[in-house]
């Protein structure tokens, strides 16, 4: 049995998130492992890349988990929960990026930056994980990155208050929703009719705070899990979040616009000092702003602060933010698969 080597199976390898969790699984401290892509039998058979190597996605089956000592859930929620319980009777350890599993008994939603950030107990989800974890959910992206922002600013600080306008692009909804808001934008410029199966509504070239009932994309549900999670994360440690979340015409990363008030005067740099650190970029006013282009395919979470003009006797600033909301998740659930190895430390590949 060979130490720190590990059988890793990516259940949606062919998602989006599953190719980049795949990519960045072969450049972690996780590299040297087995990995096993696994997918419905639509993509079974196709080749695909885990780091520098080809691979084939399997098919998924109730006994592929076996000798498995991890298993990234990257797929459908309707597929998490079809086959977990497998993966956890074969003994693997399972990391969930599909939030399927929110609200199953013992599972906990994981940000190890914000709780290394926040650097307190409270910031644990209430109990450190133990043999007894059946499994943990990744943090949604957004979360990630707000409470991320604010803990470091906390610990700095006397943060007093948190607001934030987060634009949520296509690729966080997965292909189909890509592929629509792609498809709408082709026949908006050609006066043909627009294809609504998953917004029910005009997104291309349109912002929006609501969708069609008909939607699949669920934006509702998406700003409660952003806003439970960062409550969760703080566990009373950070003020509350005011949260709107608005669908962007953009097909991939997260910007946010963040108002953020401190109870005592303050500077910016003295903001830009307090949130610099291990995956933070702080972007100087002198320097292009970020935005989606310049995230995508960075590890960081970018930002800009600027003081908010005009306000006086009161310590206000605007953060920009844009990461790229796939990178993100994936670099995420490896995390929590770091936080679920030091429970497991001998992998089962011979």
């Amino acid at each position: 049995m060979a130490n720190g080597i590990y059988r890793i199976g990516i259940v949606g390898a062919s998602s989006l998130v599953g190719k980049e969790l795949s990519d960045e699984l072969g450049e972690s401290v996780l590299g040297a492992s087995d990995f096993v892509l696994l997918d419905e039998d639509e993509a079974a058979g196709k080749i695909t890349a885990t780091g520098d190597e080809a691979s084939f996605i399997q098919r998924l089956e109730a006994s592929s988990f076996d000798r498995m000592d991890f298993v990234f859930f990257a797929s459908s929620a309707e597929v998490t929960k079809k086959y977990w319980q497998d993966a956890r009777r074969a003994g693997a350890s399972i990391i969930d990026l599909t939030y399927a599993l929110e609200g199953e008994k013992d599972v906990r939603t994981r940000a190890p930056w914000v709780a290394e950030a926040l650097a307190a107990k409270a910031a644990s989800n209430g109990a450190e994980l133990d043999l007894n974890t059946p499994a943990v959910v990744a943090a949604h992206p957004a979360a990630l990155m707000l409470a991320l922002v604010a803990a470091r600013l906390r610990s700095k600080l006397p943060l007093k208050s948190v607001a934030a306008t987060v634009l949520e692009p296509a690729s966080e909804n997965g292909r189909l929703a890509m592929d629509e808001l792609h498809q709408q934008t082709v026949n908006l410029l050609s006066f043909q009719t627009l294809p609504k199966e998953e917004y029910d509504a005009q997104v291309a070239f349109n912002l929006l705070p609501s969708l069609g009932e008909a939607a699949k994309v669920k934006l509702t549900v998406a700003e409660k899990r952003i806003r439970d999670e960062y409550a969760e994360f703080s566990a009373g440690a950070l003020p509350p979040l005011a949260l709107q979340l608005v669908q962007a015409p953009v097909f991939h990363c997260y910007s946010m616009s963040v108002l953020v008030e401190v109870a005592q005067s303050a500077t910016t740099e003295q903001i830009e000092a307090a949130l610099a650190g291990e995956h933070v970029d702080v972007v100087s006013g002198e320097s292009d702003p970020p935005s989606n282009l310049s995230a995508a395919g960075q590890e960081d979470i970018m930002v800009r602060v600027s003081e908010d003009v005009g306000s006086e006797g009161v310590s206000r600033f605007w953060l920009w933010i844009a990461a790229d909301n796939l990178k993100l998740a994936a670099l995420n659930a490896i995390a929590c698969a770091g936080e679920l190895r030091r429970l497991r430390p001998l992998g089962k590949v011979q």
